[in-house]
């Protein structure tokens, strides 16, 4: 994620940052420019003046048409942003989670061996969610101790292993009387909400856009701006091509934009700094319970 200062809006102006839409699509801002200079050059040598008049006034028309396109931009990039806000607030749950049971644990036994498992079973979990989310869990990532790392090579769903284990370590924890019930069910709160949390992020990650929608607003962002030109030929000739980039350049970034942040949990630019929260967690809950 990148982090930036708000307040120096200025000097973001003429910042290009790798990720910055004009770096992504300024190929095809050219091929536009030179589409638009091409459109410019045969309807002035090919088409009668009374007909570029007539084409002109299409203006009105693209007017109406870009409005609801508008819409649609709008009602796309607020949908892609509310996945990424809800995502950002799973991954703010996941940090108070693991703290504060971190802190139960530490406050209701004495035990070191107890608070040991806990201080690596925590960050664990945090650190299998941030790659489960991706392309897969890296084990190397993770504290564990021979046996468990065997077990967990054949799990598929590699979170719910680690939650497993914790429970038992509870269960074990209950019998042995180290913990009461009142406590147990206290802890159980928070064990249940990891569960909730990953469930939560993988509805996110596995439900993007509909795919038609998403189709039928690239392909209408695209005639929308080829045929753009034949309403300003007439009036600002050769110039036109200006007009097709700058509106290319808009359009296209809010979608290109849209579809960064729809799926936040990556490593792209604008992603969750879900690898920084990994850390704080781990930090966290090893000063509490080391």
């Amino acid at each position: 994620m990148i982090k930036y200062n708000p307040k120096f809006w200025f000097r973001h102006i003429f910042a290009f940052h790798k990720s910055d839409t004009f770096v992504v699509i300024w190929k095809e801002l050219i091929y536009i420019g030179v589409f638009t200079l091409i459109l410019a050059f045969l309807l002035k040598s090919f088409v009668a003046e009374s007909n570029l008049e007539i084409l002109s006034k299409l203006k009105d028309v693209f007017a109406l048409v870009g409005f609801v396109l508008s819409l649609l931009l709008v009602f796309r990039t607020n949908t892609a942003y509310d996945r990424w806000w809800e995502g950002r607030k799973k991954w703010g749950e996941l940090v108070n989670n693991s703290r504060n049971l971190a802190i139960k644990i530490s406050s209701m036994t004495a035990n070191g061996e107890s608070e040991q498992f806990f201080s690596r079973m925590i960050p664990n979990y945090a650190f299998a969610m941030k790659e489960h989310l991706r392309s897969g869990v890296l084990l190397n990532e993770l504290e564990l101790e021979k046996n468990e790392l065997e077990e967990i090579k054949y799990v598929n769903h590699k979170t719910s292993f680690i939650a497993k284990k914790m429970y038992i370590k509870l269960n074990e924890m209950k019998k042995t009387g180290e913990l009461t019930q009142e406590e147990f069910l206290s802890i159980d709160d928070n064990l249940k909400n990891f569960s909730n949390i990953t469930g939560a992020c993988e509805r996110i990650k596995n439900t993007p856009i509909p795919y038609s929608y998403s189709s039928f607003l690239k392909k209408f962002i695209f005639v929308f701006v080829v045929t753009l030109p034949l309403s300003f030929v007439p009036s600002f000739g050769y110039y036109s091509a200006f007009v097709s980039i700058f509106v290319f350049y808009v359009l296209v970034s809010m979608e290109i934009l849209a579809e960064e942040i729809e799926d936040p949990f990556g490593v792209d630019e604008n992603d969750l700094p879900t690898d920084d929260l990994c850390q704080k967690i781990k930090d966290n809950v090893k000063e509490i319970l080391c």
